[in-house]
């Protein structure tokens, strides 16, 4: 997916204007403390609310326009957003992290790069550590329409995090942006290994 290239041209239509409203639920009611890590973080959207529940956060995203975009939307945080891979983080980034705040990275990935994600939040949280992830279940696709976003069901989930994560809160959440009632799933898991 050529991620640069959908925001040079205003196409990043999985962008509603403001942070995850059941990750925003999810935050007004536990709080989460330390260094927060928001991988794909976009327009800065997530980052903005986790500094402002307390967090030091920290976004990543591939694109170098979507950080640009984030650091003018967010002048005030601009230093907390860093362009670069979740799959190749930076040195200074692995084992950095207390918290992973997920909204719609694992979804705009192929399902063959669900492995690399996987990675790439291994080596950014540390032992202890939650993955807060509010998951974009099995979207809606048009016929012959394969994504962003992929499909990706519950099993899928539960199998990608098997080993060395526990479930600390897995719900449905009843908050959502429109057309992604019931689609979303909060499902919290701690990093044990």
């Amino acid at each position: 997916m050529d991620w640069e290239g959908m925001y040079r041209k205003g196409e990043a239509f999985w962008d509603r204007g403001g942070p995850s409203l059941p990750l925003q639920q999810y935050l007004e009611r536990n709080p989460v403390r330390g260094r927060a890590l928001v991988p794909g973080c976009g327009r800065g959207h997530e980052l903005q609310l986790a500094v402002a529940h307390g967090l030091d956060a920290t976004g990543l995203d591939i694109a170098p326009t979507a950080v640009a975009e984030a650091r003018a939307l967010y002048p005030q945080l601009a230093e907390r957003f860093v362009a670069g891979s979740l799959f190749d983080p930076p040195k200074e980034m692995h084992g950095a992290f207390d918290v992973v705040l997920e909204h719609t990275c694992m979804s705009g990935l192929h399902p063959t790069l669900r492995a690399d994600y996987r990675r790439g939040i291994d080596l950014t949280l540390r032992r202890g550590g939650l993955l807060v992830g509010v998951w974009y279940i099995d979207p809606d696709l048009d016929p012959g329409e394969e994504g962003p976003p992929f499909p990706f069901g519950v099993p899928d989930l539960t199998a990608l995090f098997a080993e060395g994560y526990e479930i600390v809160e897995d719900y449905v959440p009843d908050v959502a942006f429109e057309g992604r009632e019931g689609r979303e799933r909060v499902r919290v898991l701690r990093r044990v290994a």
